[in-house]
């Protein structure tokens, strides 16, 4: 490798991250250093000694060489480390973004899965930069500028370049992955910071508008070359985003009239609260009441619930008591439990415990209820802890059904399919009832049948697990396949008629897709939405001082030709896994898994860990893009 000439004395290197050099004499500064590799090249142009490295934002493709410094023949002198003061806390204390049990109340997570990503071993700072600060050195004035957007505090470097013969006077900004060349996104998930209300899209738009103000010389991202003239590209990119703004937002009126089109079909019943949808079809509805619960009752006076999550639960048995006195329901056979998140099986246990129901769901579902912890995916059940139900951290399910399987319950056929959408795990259970094809959908689509402005997406959320085409757009198209009479989705929606309703959610699914794609330089626009696309399961590795634990790498190939990946685990001292390093050929559009073995040493410290996955895609380096965590305990 070599370095390139970016501007005079500024020059560029290539590594996990573009490393900036601005040089005087033998001295320079670094912005970023990616892997580190930089710091042995950097007699190349005349380079001794380090006295600064200004980092642009937190992700450990940015700093994972950031050890090497240590005992550095340019760093003898002693370097000194800046960073945002917004993400100060990030680098100092890494560890501190990362749980073993997860709250859905955690900083900088969406529902308890984190969006940052943190050093695996602290990085200790010397000088944090407010976001509007500026900074002196060898004659030369850093203006330093808060561009939070794909990451939470993440700053620009702005350098004025004097003209010289043949080049024009400017602005040089170092803008970390704010926007890379062709107005487009450096990750998506990292920019995911909320359920489905676009906070990260508005910060990363406010950043560009920002930035395209100074109308920089040079932009000089950390990933791709650098972008001449960038203000175009940043007008550009601010119409992109908002073009995706439309489409990721919540596709109905949630928080505001969201209320009034939950049910226009029920009607109240002798039981308090209890409201009758059809002869054998119920629910609990209230003033602004989201709770998840519909039941089904038999002819013979069974039931059957189809979630159950977020009530109090005196008032659940108040309800449950009074269906039993008032409809004569004999007995609750069970609670069938539509897809992975928390709030709609929190009070599941809690019905078999006190009225016998055995807890059943689609086979797709299983192990995310039942080992929820080994993933990293949000809104899981032990992430609701802080509820005063919250006290389940797992939930064993009694019969585990099969895809396509039909239920013959007491003179109901239910078909049980798998229907991604929201997310990967979840299933729809429909058939005929009462004379109408009525299908529970979960959290997959709710709205306005009438209203054209609702697309009825729910929230577009990474880190459900689930991509455009393969959720919500397979959703739409299977909810067009059964064509229902009645939807009757998560958080007591009742929906009638809804064919428009779907037909809107295909469109919608549509151009959800091209927005992320016009976006995205990648080979695949799922290599930036995707977060799990290198994964390790499980996510939260047990292992005891002195002993090993088993688990896997798992890598996904979105392409359409055979991919090959090389995997290099990073690990803290005292943690090892094997093989530390792996080379996978991926068949095109398949997933690998690699088994590998976690080993802590005996003297390792106890507690959180975390080990970096450093991950290379067909040759190209893309860094430490993920993690997986590990548990030391004593004995």
């Amino acid at each position: 490798m070599q370095f390139k000439a970016v501007a005079p004395n500024v020059f560029v290197w290539l590594d996990t991250c573009n490393v900036y050099v601005i040089k005087d004499g033998a001295s320079a500064i670094l912005i970023d250093i990616g892997d580190g590799l930089v710091l042995d090249a950097l007699s190349q142009i005349g380079v001794t000694t380090v006295e600064w490295v200004l980092y642009t934002h937190h992700h450990r493709e940015q700093c994972q060489g950031h050890p090497k410094l240590a005992g550095h023949a340019v760093a003898s002198r002693g370097v000194k480390i800046a960073v945002p003061a917004n993400e100060r806390a990030f680098f100092e204390n890494p560890l501190s973004f990362r749980a073993l049990v997860p709250k859905l109340s955690d900083a900088f997570t969406v529902h308890g899965a984190s969006y940052v990503r943190p050093p695996i071993q602290p990085i200790k700072v010397d000088l944090a930069f407010e976001k509007m600060d500026s900074f002196q050195w060898h004659g030369r004035e850093i203006w330093c500028t808060e561009t939070a957007g794909n990451s939470p505090g993440s700053m620009s470097y702005l350098l004025t370049q004097t003209a010289t013969p043949g080049k024009k006077s400017g602005w040089l900004a170092f803008t970390g992955d704010l926007m890379l060349d062709g107005a487009v996104l450096h990750t998506w998930f990292d920019s995911e910071w909320d359920y489905g209300f676009c906070k990260g899209i508005y910060a990363l738009a406010t950043a560009a508008g920002y930035l395209e103000g100074f109308s920089p010389l040079t932009m000089l991202p950390s990933h791709g070359p650098p972008i001449l003239n960038a203000a175009p590209q940043l007008t550009q990119y601010q119409k992109k985003l908002r073009r995706l703004e439309k489409v990721v937002r919540r596709g109905y009126e949630v928080f505001t009239f969201a209320g009034c089109d939950q049910d226009r079909v029920s009607q109240p019943t002798a039981v308090p609260h209890l409201w009758q949808i059809s002869p054998h079809l119920y629910k609990v509805r209230g003033h602004e009441y989201w709770v998840n619960f519909h039941m089904l009752i038999s002819d013979d006076g069974h039931a059957i619930l189809i979630d159950c999550g977020l009530f109090d639960r005196k008032f659940l048995d108040l309800i449950l008591d009074a269906a039993g006195k008032q409809l004569g329901i004999k007995a609750i056979d069970a609670v069938l439990v539509t897809h992975m998140h928390g709030d709609h099986f929190l009070d599941a246990e809690h019905v078999r415990k006190t009225r016998g129901a055995k807890i059943w769901t689609h086979q797709r579902v299983v192990d995310l209820i039942e080992r929820p912890l080994d993933y990293d995916y949000d809104a899981m059940i032990p992430a609701y802890r802080e509820r005063p139900t919250g006290d389940i951290q797992s939930l064993k399910v009694d019969r585990v059904i099969g895809d396509g399987e039909v239920i013959h319950w007491r003179g109901h056929d239910l078909a049980c399919d798998w229907m991604p959408g929201q997310t990967e795990f979840a299933c729809c259970v429909h058939g005929v009832i009462d004379g109408k094809r009525v299908a529970f959908t979960g959290d997959n689509i709710f709205g306005s049948v009438t209203d054209p402005n609702q697309s009825g997406h729910e929230a577009v959320v990474a880190r459900n697990a689930c991509t455009v085409e393969d959720g919500y757009g397979y959703a739409g198209k299977y909810l067009h396949g059964i064509a229902p009479d009645l939807i009757l989705g998560g958080h007591s929606w009742a929906i009638a008629d809804p064919k428009p309703l779907i037909d809107r959610c295909m469109t919608a699914a549509v151009e959800l897709r091209e927005a992320f794609v016009d976006l995205t330089n990648n080979r695949d626009y799922r290599l930036a939405y995707d977060p799990y696309w290198v994964r390790v399961h499980p996510y939260r590795v047990r292992v005891t001082r002195g002993g090993t634990a088993e688990a896997a790498i798992v890598v996904k190939n979105f392409l359409d030709v055979p991919t090959v990946y090389e995997i290099k685990l990073a690990c803290p001292k005292g943690i090892t896994v094997d093989p530390s390093v792996a080379v996978l050929r991926v068949e095109a559009g398949e997933n690998r898994r690699l088994p590998l073995r976690v080993s802590a040493a005996t003297n390792a410290a106890a507690g959180l860990a975390i080990i970096g996955i450093d991950v290379s895609q067909d040759g190209v380096r893309c860094g430490q893009l993920f993690d997986v965590i590990v548990h030391v305990a004593e004995s």
